[in-house]
């Protein structure tokens, strides 16, 4: 007499429940959190960066270019925009750098008495940023590793791993063409002194352009993000099944 050949279903219910593997750690949604929304200030961001620069621009025009008061109408809005925040005990982070920014700017320009110099600060920042980011990629360190490793705690372990080295590498000429986009738009502008048309276009490529760029940056980043946490859950998964082995 033959034994019943063994079901399926009868295997499983013998088998001991596979605990839950986790994909997806506390420091990954972290990171992807600051990288979409936190490092700008969210939708809050994009109106305390834009608003000064919009009603400089507006002044400008409405009082046929007057300097003076374009500038005091700015720093005006960006006080308010700092007043209203403390009333509503509000993350005052990236306003203030908004603010001490839009200052320099002012102060430049009013010093200068050049309308377009409210830009040049601005200009020069991106140059910068631009630069750092180019230099990180051919030096093999690319900057949004580094920023990367910082936010989960991985430090720059990412190194090792060459695919890592080279997705960061890839998400960091999305940044360098920010940067330098906005030089190449703005330069012949600033140049011809187009204020009123630099001022529309500084905001269009502000934090808006600043949030596509990093909405595109995750969408190249996690595809191979999720297949790394992948890996390490499987990994860690075959660890706990294959303890090691008395040999003594």
């Amino acid at each position: 007499m033959t034994p019943e050949p063994v079901k399926p279903e009868d295997s499983e219910e013998s088998a001991p429940h596979a605990e839950p593997i986790e994909l997806e750690t506390p420091a990954d949604v972290k990171a992807e959190t600051l990288l979409l929304e936190r490092a700008i200030g969210g939708w809050r961001g994009i109106i305390d960066s834009g608003l000064p620069t919009a009603v400089f621009v507006v002044a400008y025009v409405v009082t046929s270019s007057n300097l003076r008061s374009s500038v005091i109408a700015a720093v005006a809005a960006g006080i308010v925009i700092v007043i209203w925040r403390l009333i509503r005990r509000e993350p005052l982070m990236q306003v203030a750098a908004g603010f001490a920014g839009l200052a320099i700017s002012a102060f430049f320009a009013a010093r200068t008495d050049n309308a377009g110099n409210i830009y040049l600060p601005g200009m020069l920042t991106n140059l910068g940023y631009g630069t750092a980011f180019f230099v990180s990629i051919l030096v093999t360190w690319p900057l949004l590793g580094i920023a990367m490793g910082y936010l989960t705690g991985e430090g720059t372990s990412w190194r090792q791993d060459r695919e890592l080295r080279r997705i960061y590498a890839a998400a960091s000429w999305i940044w360098v063409g920010l940067f330098y986009g906005r030089l190449i738009v703005q330069t012949p502008m600033y140049l011809a002194g187009a204020v009123e048309l630099q001022g529309i276009v500084k905001i269009v490529m502000g934090y808006p352009l600043f949030l596509a760029a990093a909405y595109f940056t995750y969408r190249v980043l996690a595809p191979v993000l999720q297949r790394k946490r992948e890996e390490r859950a499987i990994e860690q998964a075959q660890d706990t099944e294959d303890p090691p082995t008395d040999q003594a």
